[in-house]
This record gives structure tokens, sequence and C-alpha cells, in this order.
């Protein structure tokens, strides 16, 4: 008899997962314009909403509210109607699920919110490009974000803040010529850019302009007021002379290195333990 009861919660489990029909493999950045479901609660629940960006404040999550399975293949739904929660949602691991289209009538909700509209104004802008290619860069999708950068390069090549955004964002596509061509355009009318001369030299050592990167390096030291950069600028040419097992070079490198404010404790360990290999 017991084993029959254990036999009949297993299918009724089973029944209630299929009625869901959820897979939970999804990021959050990767839901834009999207409802969601998060994983069950301790209460057999699931928290629903919509995923959206929000100009200002980014990838935004709408809370709808709330639905539960029932034995007879619907859903017994309870919506904030009372409440507005938005939630900004922060670059992280956690894991949702899109709600497919099947589940839309029984949770009393329309594929695309009436008031997602007003937050689609200015779509064609600049701006608008610009921020969700910064966006998607803080969640590591440059690929996506390049998509938005370009756009924005095309409405307004000037736009502040762009090229050192779209550098970046072909610095971690490893298109590290595409950076430098539009760095050395962009390091010419702002020379004393203290995050253009940063992404300049990272680019130069990526494609190995060692010398011109160290020639901007000096440059920038006597140029720039602010040597926030100068310890990470530093190490970047240093760990191309250890690359290279270059132990006199390197050496150069280390010292100027010690020389600069440096917070980063990564840089400081990283650069003991290449001194010490190459002792």
């Amino acid at each position: 008899m017991k084993s029959i009861i254990i036999i009949i919660l297993a299918l009724l489990s089973l029944k209630i997962q299929a009625q869901v029909n959820l897979s939970f493999d999804k990021r959050f950045v990767e839901c834009e314009d999207k409802w969601v479901a998060f994983k069950m609660n301790d209460d057999s629940t699931y928290s629903y909403g919509f995923i959206y960006i929000d100009a200002q404040a980014g990838l935004t999550y709408n809370s709808e509210g709330h639905f539960k399975p029932k034995e007879d293949g619907t859903f017994e739904v309870k919506k904030f109607t009372d409440s507005n929660i938005k939630i900004r949602l922060e670059p992280n691991n956690v894991k949702v699920a899109i709600i497919p289209q099947n589940m839309f009538k029984d949770l009393q909700i329309e594929a695309i919110p009436d008031w997602l509209k007003h937050y689609k104004t200015d779509i064609n802008t600049a701006k608008r490009q610009y921020k969700l290619g910064y966006m998607y860069n803080g969640w590591n999708e440059c690929a996506k974000a390049l998509t938005y950068l370009t756009k924005a390069y095309e409405i307004d090549p000037n736009f502040k803040g762009l090229i050192v955004e779209l550098s970046f964002t072909y610095n971690c596509l490893k298109q590290y010529n595409k950076a430098v061509e539009i760095l050395e355009k962009e390091i010419e009318k702002s020379p004393k850019d203290n995050y253009i001369n940063k992404e300049y030299i990272y680019s130069l050592v990526k494609i190995e302009n060692i010398e011109k990167a160290s020639t901007q390096f000096y440059s920038s030291v006597k140029l720039l007021k602010d040597d926030s950069f100068n310890a990470e600028n530093a190490f970047q040419i240093m760990q191309y002379y250890y690359i290279q097992k270059d132990k006199k070079n390197f050496k150069i490198w280390y010292d100027e290195l010690k020389k600069w404010p440096n917070e980063n404790e990564q840089i400081k360990e990283f650069a003991e333990l290449m001194k010490k290999e190459l002792k």
C-alpha cells in the first residue's frame, strides 16, 4: 500500500511539472522584453514578471505576481494589482525560465504589455543605443553590446563616452586592431582623456606594438594630471615582457609599476608571481 502511495505522489508531481513546462536556464540579460518565472518558492508558487530595459536604470524586472499549478491543469494566479514592484537587475548567475506563449492566457498576460511602449520612445537615438551597449558590456555580453554601439556610432560618432565604450567592446571581442584604429583618431582629439589613454595602451600591447605602447605611457605620465591608471598601464606592458621572458625589460616595467598608486590587489599579486617565476 505504501509503495502505491509513493507511485501516485510521483505521478502527481510529474503531472504538475508537465503543466508548468518551464526550463530555468536563462540569465536575466537573455530575457529582454520577455515574461519570465523564477524557480518554485517554498509554498509551491512561482514568482513571475516581465524583464525590459529602462534607459535610466538598465535591465529591470517588473514583478507581476505569483502563480501555482492546480491538479486540474489550470493555474491559481495572484496578480499584484495594488503595487508596482520594479527591481533593477545587476549582473549575476541567477537563472530564470522564459514563460512560453501557451501559458499567457492562463496567466492573464499579453505578449507585450501595454506599458512597455513608454520605455521605447527614444530607441533610435545615440544616447539610447549607447546606454544599451554600456549595459550589455556590464553583463559581459560584448557581441550584443557591439550591435548597439555601432548603431550609436552611425547616428553620432562624437557622442560622449562612445569611443571608449566601443573600443572596450572591440578589446573584449579580441578585435584589437579595430580598437586601435578608432582610439588613434580619438586620442588626437582628446589627448588628456584618461580612459581613452588606458584603452589605447591596452590595445597597443595586445597587437604587440610595444614600442608605441611604451611611448604612449611615458607621454601620458607627463601630460595627464590623473595618475590613477598609471599602475595598470605599466602592468600591461610589464606583462608583455613577462610573456616574452625578457627579464631586463620586465624589471624596468616592474619598477615603473611600483612608482604609482595602486589599490588593485590582483595587479600586486600577479606582479609578484611574475617576478618570482622569472627569477
